[in-house]
């Protein structure tokens, strides 16, 4: 439905309506949309870094990474791994100093099974950011909501105090995991299951209420609440933003510039769909979940088995594409010295 000019004027648009009941991330590494957009916190991952590092704009980032991965020295495979976590800190470093919240910075996508290689890359992370003046407060961990990544989160969590961030989530099953391994909080990807839907079935598509992604965080958000887990619920990788209003109260949601300009376009009344008391109401049962059954769980959502693994190799690809962008200044770096 269309708005009068006269109304609009006095109305909010959906984004302004949207931040009064949910957090807004912006899902970007470009600095310009965070600085329009004003969100509170904001997420990058190797795909939105590459993307950034690759923009004029950013060279200089680039340039000090590479002379930081040089300076270190080691094999030229070292000065490009260092190089690589360097980027990622300079990257979310600036982010920071453009919003009130946090950043979150991912861990290697390659590492998505190795609960000890995790745990050290996230705590060199830190160390970096550590370096910058940064303090771990101000910084989330994104890790792969595998099984060892989820444990890897709990350690993190427990004895570091380091807060974690976990990705590629699909399944109930693994947010319920996530949620006993006490983590700060949780990323489940809607467009990503809608994708899997569309690809898959015979529908292609759907009401925003009907939406497949908008029905996992909802069951997520409700069994959060209704057991009182404190970790926090942040939709994420969303297709449009009749997926976004759809899950208005929901914690957190990040969410990319350009549907951040469309939400700022959008004059409609938006109220929330998710509340902590209509969760409370629910009728959920409360489930534990060891190793075996999580496995067997998660295993039985065809769909998540495939859009999990799927995330990891995608975000290993645009991993190994940053690298060898990196290697190339590496290479360069050497000729010229």
């Amino acid at each position: 439905m269309s708005v009068s000019p006269v109304k609009r004027q006095k109305m909010e648009s959906a984004l302004d309506q949207l931040k009064h009941h949910t957090t807004v991330v912006a899902d970007t590494g470009d600095f310009n949309a965070i600085d329009e957009y004003k969100p509170l916190d904001a997420t990058t991952n190797p795909s939105l870094i590459l993307a950034a590092a690759q923009m004029p704009a950013y060279q200089e980032l680039v340039d000090d990474a590479v002379a930081y991965g040089k300076k270190l020295g080691g094999s030229e495979e070292e000065q490009i791994k260092n190089a690589c976590d360097k980027l990622f800190v300079l990257f979310g470093a600036e982010i920071l100093k453009r919003i009130p919240g946090r950043v979150s910075t991912e861990v290697d996508a390659r590492l998505s099974f190795d609960k000890e290689g995790m745990i050290q890359r996230a705590r060199r992370l830190i160390d970096l950011y550590k370096e910058a003046g940064i303090g771990k407060d101000r910084i989330l961990i994104k890790l792969s909501s595998t099984w060892e990544g989820i444990q890897a989160g709990k350690v993190l969590e427990a004895e570091y105090g380091i807060h974690c961030n976990m990705t590629l989530l699909f399944s109930f099953a693994q947010a319920v995991a996530c949620a006993e391994a006490g983590v700060t909080l949780i990323s489940p990807f809607v467009g990503r299951i809608l994708d899997w839907y569309v690809a898959n079935g015979d529908k292609k598509a759907y009401e925003p209420s009907e939406d497949p992604g908008v029905k996992s965080v909802t069951k997520i958000y409700n069994y959060y609440k209704k057991f009182g887990y404190k970790t926090i619920v942040m939709g994420a990788s969303f297709r449009n933003t009749g997926e976004i209003k759809a899950l208005t109260g929901c914690d957190y949601l990040t969410i990319s510039p350009k549907l951040l300009a469309e939400l700022s376009k959008e004059y409609v009344k938006l109220t929330p769909t998710l509340s902590v008391k209509e969760a409370q109401a629910c009728e959920l049962e409360k489930i534990h979940l060891d190793e075996k059954a999580f496995r067997w769980h998660h295993n039985e959502d065809q769909m998540a088995v495939e859009k999990l693994s799927d995330g990891i190799r995608k975000f290993a690809a645009d991993a190994i594409k940053l690298e060898r962008m990196l290697k190339v200044d590496v290479i360069s770096c050497c000729l010229l010295s």
